[in-house]
């Protein structure tokens, strides 16, 4: 499961790391040959495990074994109550009863896969009526949800600018050039600085924009490493901060502070070297630095925008209620 994973995220650059791991999960089913329930739900149970571990930052994948571990479970209760109906409530547990329930469920769950990915359009429509003409949206990261949005916009022909915030050592990774280059080719006006410039372009800023790799139960978001650092400046002059995010990406985790998230990642890494350990240590931090994010509470954040509408950060809690119980 880990090894699909991996292979899911690095062929599809669109993929959100909830539904990577949906799918991977749904992979594992259709190659194992589970013949009960118990035998189901020990099998992805182990392979969560597997897959959290595998990881350092577990809690976006666990956003999406969580929520498919529970749509599941729910589907085989219905599956298996519908059998017993229809036998006359005899015993439902036969091998042909449960190839049936499985291959429903197999069959939905790829269906569920699909509605995920369609959900990022289905914000970029929600949250174009944010960025009118004449704004200037400041952002950052790599979110693939913000370009959704930011292109949306574009296309419908409004006239707006875009201010990127990056450090990758003063270099913009790959998919960050790769969002630049798109909006400049569509005709929005791009200014790139590092995240040193984030409060002197305040004043010249309407609202910030950030996506998210997850949406904890308090409203907060977790996201790669300066999101925070965006929300408190924003906050500080009185700046709108919006997040789009997809629902799948709902976990349910509820940190004080970025201090309790299980992350395995170090912010503060003190070290005395010299000539080429240091090389090798800086090297070694750059490339954590790639994959390393930050908290950012629900008090900095001022609208929630996913594929059911504008939401305000409370509402998070109220949807995973819904989901769960």
């Amino acid at each position: 499961v880990v090894s699909t994973y991996n292979s899911i995220l690095s062929t599809d650059p669109l993929i959100t790391k909830p539904v990577a791991a949906i799918e991977s999960l749904i992979s594992l089913l259709s190659a194992s040959p589970p013949s009960t329930i118990s035998e189901t739900l020990s099998l992805l149970a182990s392979a969560t495990s597997e897959l959290k571990k595998s990881v350092p930052n577990s809690i976006a994948p666990s956003a999406g074994t969580d929520l498919f571990q529970r749509y599941l479970i729910c589907t085989l209760q219905q599956g298996s109550a519908q059998h017993a109906k229809n036998k006359g409530n005899k015993d439902s547990s036969s091998d042909g009863d449960f190839r049936a329930i499985r291959a429903h469920l197999l069959a939905n769950g790829r269906l569920f896969v699909q509605r995920a990915k369609e959900s990022r359009g289905l914000i970029a429509k929600v949250a174009r009526k944010f960025v009118r003409d004449g704004c200037t949206v400041l952002t950052c990261g790599r979110s693939r949800v913000v370009a959704a949005v930011l292109s949306a916009a574009a296309e419908d022909g409004a006239k707006f600018r875009v201010v990127y915030a990056h450090d990758s050592n003063d270099a913009l990774s790959k998919s960050s050039t790769d969002i630049v280059t798109e909006l400049r080719r569509k005709d929005v006006p791009v200014a790139t600085i590092p995240f040193a410039a984030l409060a002197a372009s305040l004043p010249h800023v309407t609202f910030a924009l950030a996506g998210a790799e997850s949406v904890v139960e308090n409203g907060g978001i977790i996201s790669g490493m300066g999101t925070n650092q965006m929300g408190i400046l924003a906050k500080s002059v009185g700046k709108p901060f919006y997040v789009v995010a997809e629902s799948h990406k709902f976990v349910r985790v509820y940190p004080l502070s970025g201090d309790d998230l299980p992350l395995r990642q170090k912010v503060l890494d003190f070290w005395t070297q010299s000539g080429e350990q240091e090389k090798e240590h800086e090297e070694g931090k750059r490339n954590a630095e790639d994959e390393a994010v930050d908290f950012t509470p629900p008090n900095l954040i001022t609208a929630l925008v996913t594929e059911s509408g504008v939401q305000t950060p409370s509402a998070v809690s109220e949807e995973l209620i819904k989901i769960w119980y």
